[in-house]
C-alpha cells in the first residue's frame, strides 16, 4: 500500500485487518527506516498495531541524505510557523490515507515521534478535526504556544518524555508544553530522564509502549 508521503511500513504480525495504527515521525536529518526501529520493537508487543513511518516532505537543509518537517535553519519564529503549518497539512493528510485504506478510525490511530517529529505531532493532533487516540512525544516542544492555544480543537491523549541533559531541545520545552496543557484543561502523562541527552532511552520505548497498550488495546 502507498502513500502521500514515502514511508516505512511494518504490518501487524497479527496478519489480518490492523486493530489499529501509530505513525511515527523522525526527527531533523532523519528518515522513516531511523523511527521505525522503535517501531520494531513495539511491534512485538502491539501485534495487531499496523506502524507507518513516513519520510518528511522535505529534504533537510543541512543533511543530503536526511529530511525536515519544517527548515529550521535561519528562520524566525512567524517562518518556523508558517512552514510547520504546510508539514501539517501534508501529516493530516496521511492519517486520513492511514484511516482510510484501512477501514481505522480516528480512536485507532496514536501519532507521535522524535524531537521535530514530536512538534509536529503535537500541533497536528491538537488540531484535528477528527480526534485521534493518542500522542506519543519524545525530546520535543510546542512549536508556537499562542498559535496553538487559538487553535484547540481535540483532546488526545498524550505522554511526553524527555532527557534532562538534551542540549538540542532543552527539557525546560517539556515543562512549557506540560505548563500548556495543564492550563488547558489537559491531562497529560510525562517524565523527564535522569542523565539523559538528546535520545530516546530505553526507559522512554518502555513507557511509550505501555502508553500505547493502555489505550489502543
Amino acid at each position: 500500500m502507498s502513500y502521500s508521503l514515502n514511508t516505512t511500513i511494518l504490518d501487524p504480525l497479527s496478519k489480518g485487518k490492523p486493530k489499529n495504527a501509530v505513525i511515527l515521525c523522525h526527527g531533523y536529518g532523519g528518515d522513516g527506516k531511523d523511527i521505525s526501529l522503535l517501531a520494531s520493537y513495539w511491534r512485538t508487543y502491539l501485534p495487531e498495531t499496523l506502524f507507518i513511518c513516513p519520510d518528511a516532505p522535505e529534504k533537510c537543509a543541512v543533511s543530503s541524505s536526511g529530511f525536515q518537517w519544517f527548515d529550521l535553519m535561519d528562520q524566525t519564529r512567524d517562518q518556523i510557523l508558517i512552514k510547520s503549518l504546510v508539514a501539517e497539512i501534508k501529516l493530516n493528510k496521511l492519517i486520513d490515507e492511514v484511516i482510510r485504506k484501512n477501514e481505522l478510525k480516528g480512536e485507532q490511530i496514536a501519532i507521535g515521534g522524535f524531537s521535530q517529529g514530536c512538534m509536529i505531532s503535537l500541533q497536528t493532533g491538537i488540531k484535528r478535526k477528527e480526534k485521534i487516540n493518542s500522542i506519543v512525544g519524545y525530546s520535543g516542544k510546542i512549536i508556537d504556544t499562542n498559535h496553538l492555544k487559538n487553535n484547540i480543537i481535540s483532546r488526545p491523549n498524550i505522554i511526553l518524555m524527555h532527557g534532562d541533559k538534551d542540549q538540542i531541545v532543552p527539557a525546560s520545552f517539556l515543562l512549557e508544553a506540560k505548563e500548556f496543557f495543564n492550563k488547558n484543561n489537559y491531562k497529560i502523562e510525562s517524565q523527564i530522564f535522569k542523565n539523559c541527552e538528546h535520545r530516546i532511552p530505553s526507559e522512554g520505548s518502555s513507557l511509550g509502549l505501555e502508553f500505547l497498550k493502555k489505550n489502543l488495546y
